[in-house]
C-alpha cells in the first residue's frame, strides 16, 4: 500500500489521474508491500519519470539504432569516442544532453548491446524529466558501457517481479545459451505495460515471445528454457527529484506536476 502523510494521501485520492498513472497507483495500493513517500509530489515525480522511461524505450526502438556486440559496436564519432572495450565515452566539449539526444536523432549511426540500450533509455528519460540544465550538471562524464552508470541514477534492486511497474528494468536469463553467441545469454528489458517489454535486439514483445527468441539461441539440443528472473531494478526517484529541485531553488529548471496527472 501507499504510505504518505495523511493530508497528502487525501489529495492523492482526490486526483483524477490519467490511466497510465492510475494503474500504477492502484497496483501499489493493492500491494502487501509498503510504498513510502514523504510527499505527494515525490510520488507524482516517480509516476512522471516512469512514463518518460516507457516513452524513451519506445522511441529508441524506432530510432534506427542497431544491435551489435561490443566487438562490433559503433557510434557517431562527433559526439562519442569508442573505447577499446566497445563502450562510448562522451567527447570533451560535448554537452551530455546533446550526446544522448544524438543517439535518438541519428540512430542508424549507432550499434550496441542490450545493457547499453537500457542505460541510454534511462538517461534519456531523466534528461526529459529534469531538463538539460540539471542533466548536464550532474551527468557530465558519461560512459556508455554494459551496466556502467552514473551514481546519480542510484539504481535499487528488489526481488519481487510481480511488483514490477511500467518503467522498471527486468532481465530474461537464457541459462543454456549457445556458447558461440554469448550476447544471447539473456535480455535486459524495460517493462512498458502488463506483459509487454522493450529489449534491444528483440524489440517490443510479450514475455512468451522474448523467451521464445532466447530459446531459439540455446545450445544445440538444449531443453532448458529461458525465464524471467526475480529481479526488478529502478532508479532512485527521490534523489533524482532532488537534483531537479536544486535548480528550482536557484531559479533554473523547475519540476512541475505534469498536466496529464492533475
Amino acid at each position: 500500500m501507499i504510505i504518505m502523510p495523511p493530508g497528502e494521501k487525501m489529495q492523492l485520492n482526490q486526483l483524477a489521474l490519467a490511466p497510465f498513472y492510475n494503474e500504477i497507483v492502484q497496483k501499489k495500493e493493492r500491494s502487501p508491500l509498503p510504498y513510502v513517500y514523504s510527499s505527494l509530489d515525490d510520488l507524482l515525480f516517480e509516476l512522471s519519470l516512469r512514463r518518460r522511461t516507457v516513452e524513451s524505450a519506445k522511441a529508441l526502438q524506432f530510432s534506427g539504432v542497431k544491435f551489435a556486440t561490443y566487438r562490433k559496436s559503433h557510434c557517431n564519432e562527433r559526439f562519442w569516442s569508442r573505447t577499446d572495450k566497445g563502450g562510448f565515452r562522451l567527447r570533451d566539449g560535448v554537452m551530455p544532453s546533446d550526446g544522448i539526444q544524438d543517439i535518438y536523432q541519428n540512430g542508424p549511426l549507432y550499434g550496441f548491446e542490450c545493457s547499453m540500450a537500457i542505460m541510454i533509455v534511462m538517461y534519456k528519460a531523466v534528461l526529459d524529466q529534469i531538463g538539460p540544465q540539471a542533466f548536464n550538471t550532474y551527468f557530465n562524464d558519461l560512459l556508455l558501457y554494459d551496466w556502467h552508470y552514473d551514481s546519480d541514477l542510484g539504481f535499487t534492486q528488489t526481488s519481487w517481479p510481480m511488483e514490477a511497474s511500467p518503467g522498471d528494468i527486468l532481465y530474461f536469463k537464457n541459462p543454456d545459451h549457445n556458447p558461440e553467441t554469448p550476447e544471447w545469454q539473456g535480455e535486459n528489458v524495460i517493462k512498458l505495460e502488463d506483459d509487454l517489454y522493450y529489449g534491444h535486439g528483440v524489440g517490443i514483445k510479450s514475455s512468451a515471445s522474448i523467451i521464445a527468441a532466447l530459446n531459439a539461441r540455446r545450445r544445440p539440443g538444449s531443453m532448458v528454457s529461458a525465464y524471467l528472473m526475480n529481479q526488478v531494478i529502478h532508479p532512485n526517484y527521490e534523489h533524482l527529484r532532488g537534483l531537479a529541485g536544486v535548480f528550482a531553488r536557484i531559479g533554473g529548471q523547475v519540476y512541475k506536476r505534469p498536466k496529464e496527472i492533475v
